[in-house]
């Protein structure tokens, strides 16, 4: 297996990947162009790992300049047991605190038990006072 940062070449065959991971879903706003910004907003940051280059894990990660944010943690079923995330949330980590980021949040599905126990099992504190609202930006044309 080898671990690598996720690039351009790797936009379609993620989101297909995330559209499928168990417990994570996506929405019509993640595209190849917005993986591309996003990447070039958060260079250094996003990893994949591969086994004979099939992704088997992923990890999106960015900042706001103050605090650190991972998204699409997703790892593919019969590979739970290989340490991938860990390795993956650790390499995300690591350059997060390279840029001076000192604190890192993820948004986790109040239904996805699993992603639940998983966070907790590697020492990330639940923000049970938090809410997340959501709103998909769409303005007419014209």
């Amino acid at each position: 297996m080898k671990l690598s940062r996720l690039g351009p070449k790797d936009f379609g065959n993620a989101l297909s990947f995330w559209r499928h991971a168990h417990g994570m879903g996506t929405s019509g706003v993640e595209t190849e162009e917005m993986l591309a910004s996003f990447l070039k907003r958060n260079p250094g940051l996003s990893f994949k790992i591969t086994d004979r280059d099939e992704i088997v894990g992923t990890v999106l990660c960015g900042h706001d300049g103050r605090r650190g944010y991972l998204h699409h943690l997703a790892i593919r079923s019969g590979y739970s047991n290989h340490k991938i995330g860990k390795s993956l949330i650790d390499r995300s980590l690591r350059g997060l605190e390279q840029i001076g980021i000192s604190r890192c949040h993820i948004f986790i599905s109040a239904s996805n038990k699993d992603g639940h126990e998983f966070w907790k099992s590697i020492n990330w504190d639940e923000q049970g006072d938090l809410t997340v609202f959501s709103h998909d930006i769409e303005f007419p044309t014209g």
